[in-house]
């Protein structure tokens, strides 16, 4: 069931207090629950392992306000932070709010003090702190010194991989993010010192390791509860963290992504059938593309970051009707695209290409009708009913952050980067399925491809769900002058900008409270 997460959830939080917490990763959150009552039991773990699975989905809890410059608590959820980051630079997107932070962010001029980088970088320590402290209790010998045997016992150690994954998930984010963030595990003492820099190479390693570690421990590939990892998500994540090998370590491993990603298409997952139902409010339902979601419930985790915020901050007051809102206040007019991204859509028969307006070119990021919106985000159901949400503009779209589109683009890539002549017929053949999706036949399919279709069917395939920083950087697209968009570096024309924003800085505040921090060259 879609809210099961969250009605465990709420639960969890009335006991715990579920408080704030400091960027130091080896904290203990405050107010938590005693261990011999939260962990007496295979209930009260799984109450717990929800509270390590909702921080995902619920706001300001671990985010102080004042650690982001007193900007709403929407803000803070980690979907809405993570996707700003990785699109607001790029060419796929723009806001027209003018936030603290956002205008930074979409003319790539940000500095150590930018609050939205600040906002991430605290909630993934937040995170990561959050499941170093269900692991802790999650040992063989804590819960055999709780009399808990068995089958109990046994689930209790999934539950523990499956935290070990979350953690690892966000080492990735930041890994991705900002580099060298500071790293703590559930071996590090609580509260004894400092974190400790990681560097980019080894925290690598060490997501490699750990994935590595917990994929035989795992719940078998689509065997989980909806909302749950399991061995799909750990290899899905492994092929990502492959793909991008070389950018993070120098050193390129093609074809370990190609093998992690053959072990997810072996796992039978299917392409949804429709596409435009993969980003609505009942793409729980009938999903066999989905490797793991983030759950969000219109009515049971009221949250304005999100889908909430991708539905609502994509379209004005007046199309509120079109992606099933009714609340009065629904329909914010801030997120719309630059010019490069409907011009990827040659093909007028591509149905990917989910636009409202006129004219897509973009003079003025600050005016939303600037650009065309972008209505790929909808809280209909796949048959265009209403789903009913707090204030009637809460959405109860789930987020996919592995599906079995990315995959088949990652085997693809991988395949043609590591020049693996012997798979490029079958990387062909998913390129075209995902065509013949986007098309309704085979009219689309294509014979050959490069690394330049590839970056092209990633932004068709996956725009606005956050990839796109992650893809331009892969590509040399990003800082480069040599592919331009809309006020990349700050002016209308579009300009270069220095390489050393391949990486965000660490946040000002936690470099001069922790001595062991070195910040990011460049800032």
């Amino acid at each position: 069931m879609k809210s099961l997460i969250y009605k465990i959830f709420a639960v969890t939080m009335l006991a715990t207090g579920f408080g704030s917490c400091k960027n130091d990763l080896d904290l203990k959150p405050t107010n938590d629950i005693t261990s011999d009552v939260a962990y007496s039991s295979l209930a009260g773990y799984k109450q717990v392992l929800t509270k390590v699975y909702g921080a995902y989905a619920l706001t300001g809890n671990g985010v102080r306000l004042s650690d982001l410059g007193g900007i709403d608590p929407g803000n803070s959820d980690f979907l809405r932070l993570y996707w700003n980051l990785q699109e607001m630079p790029t060419d796929e997107a723009a806001n027209a709010w003018g936030d603290r932070g956002l205008v930074d962010l979409q003319t790539n001029t940000w500095t150590s003090d930018n609050v939205q980088i600040q906002g991430l970088y605290t909630r993934s320590l937040y995170q990561i702190t959050v499941a170093n402290a269900f692991i802790r209790e999650a040992t063989d010998e804590k819960i055999a010194s709780r009399g808990i045997t068995g089958a109990d016992a046994t689930q209790i150690k999934y539950f523990a991989a499956e935290a070990r994954f979350l953690r690892a998930f966000q080492y990735w984010v930041l890994l991705d993010v900002f580099g060298n963030p500071p790293f703590v595990t559930e071996a590090d003492a609580i509260g004894k010192n400092l974190p400790k820099q990681i560097s980019r190479k080894a925290l690598f390693d060490y997501i490699v390791s750990e994935l590595t570690a917990i994929e035989p421990l795992m719940v078998d590939a689509r065997k989980n509860e909806y909302g749950r990892a399991d061995k799909g998500a750990v290899n899905a994540l492994l092929a990502r963290l492959y793909l991008n090998a070389e950018v993070y370590t120098g050193q390129a491993k093609y074809a370990e992504a190609v093998a992690a990603a053959e072990k997810v298409i072996g796992d039978g997952y299917v392409l949804m059938p429709v596409y435009a139902n993969l980003f609505r409010a009942d793409n729980n339902k009938n999903n066999n593309e989905v490797i793991l979601s983030i759950n969000y419930d219109g009515t049971n985790s009221q949250n304005f970051g999100g889908t909430t915020f991708l539905v609502n901050a994509s379209i004005k007051g007046d199309w509120k009707a079109d992606v099933g809102l009714t609340g009065p206040e629904a329909g914010w007019a801030g997120n719309h695209s630059r010019d490069n991204l409907p011009a990827l859509f040659t093909n007028a028969n591509d149905k990917r290409a989910m636009f409202k307006g006129t004219d897509p070119k973009m003079d003025d990021y600050n005016m939303f009708d600037e650009g065309l919106a972008v209505v790929k985000w909808s809280n209909l159901t796949s048959d265009n009913k209403i789903v009913d949400g707090y204030e009637g503009r809460v959405c109860s779209v789930d987020f996919p952050l592995f599906r079995l589109g990315e995959i088949y683009l990652i085997y693809a890539e991988a395949v043609k980067r590591g020049n693996i002549a012997a798979k490029e017929v079958t990387a062909l053949g998913y390129l075209n399925l995902l065509r013949q999706r986007a098309y309704g036949n085979a009219s689309g399919n294509i014979l050959s491809y490069s690394l330049n279709d590839i970056i092209d069917e990633r932004g068709r395939e996956l725009y606005w769900e956050g990839f796109r920083r992650t893809d331009l950087i892969r590509f040399g697209r990003f800082s480069e002058g040599t592919y331009l968009w809309p006020f990349k570096g700050g002016i209308k024309a579009g300009k270069d900008f220095a390489a050393t924003r391949k990486l965000y800085p660490l946040p000002a505040s936690d470099i001069s409270s922790n001595p062991n921090l070195t910040q990011n060259t460049g800032y």
